[in-house]
């Protein structure tokens, strides 16, 4: 019986407001007006909605003022609007969520400007720098690719690599040896070539 006259009664809430969102509607409404209208409405409807959930009578039927002055072909019609603009508004729900989600993860520092900024306060301050193996291990993993380390960066690398001791040195060596050798298969790839003279330099200054 209580589900009984909660489904009355948000159904009877659901057609007056409707029968209300038509008036409205026929004049434009700014985005935030549909906005804002839209959440009174689901506010009234759960608000009803509870309401007649606690009752404990369930009657044959419930009437909202200015409900029987709508036609089925008038319900059908503001129905359809309800639809569109609540589609709309989840449509655009998302889009802002997408944007916000985005901007997240473009407003933070990314892993190469850390790992640069890291190898610039090495090399202009030093008294400042600190050892971090997470800004290391990038630069090593990337310091082939011309298009993540510049020029200019990589100059600056190689004088910071004349420090490097232990597994760090042996492993890029090997990576560097591995780099030229690929160099020898694949002359006509001009990527290759260009990391190749790179791991050249570094084989030189950690041998």
């Amino acid at each position: 019986r209580n589900l009984c006259l909660f489904k009355k009664t948000y159904v009877s809430t659901y057609h007056f407001l409707l029968s209300v969102l038509l008036t409205l509607f026929r004049t434009t409404l700014t985005t935030e007006q549909e906005g804002l209208l839209i959440l009174i409405t689901a506010i009234t409807l759960f608000y009803f909605g509870l309401t007649g959930f606690r009752s404990t009578q369930c009657p044959e039927e419930i009437v909202l003022e200015g409900e029987e002055d709508l036609s089925p072909e008038e319900r059908r019609v503001l129905e359809r609007k309800m639809k569109k603009i609540l589609k709309k508004e989840g449509r655009k729900g998302l889009r802002e969520q997408g944007e916000t989600e985005s901007r997240t993860d473009t407003d933070g520092p990314t892993a190469a400007k850390l790992a640069l900024d890291y190898l610039t306060c090495w090399a202009e301050n030093r008294g400042k720098w600190k050892f971090q193996k997470t800004r290391q291990t990038w630069l090593l993993q990337h310091m082939f690719d011309s298009e993540k380390v510049s020029n200019d960066k990589f100059s600056v690398l190689l004088e910071y690599l004349e420090g490097l001791r232990g597994a760090a040195k042996d492993t890029t060596v090997q990576k560097a040896m591995a780099l030229v050798q690929q160099s020898g298969e694949t002359q006509d790839d001009t990527a290759v070539q260009q990391r190749a003279l790179r791991a050249r330099e570094v084989i030189q200054l950690l041998s």
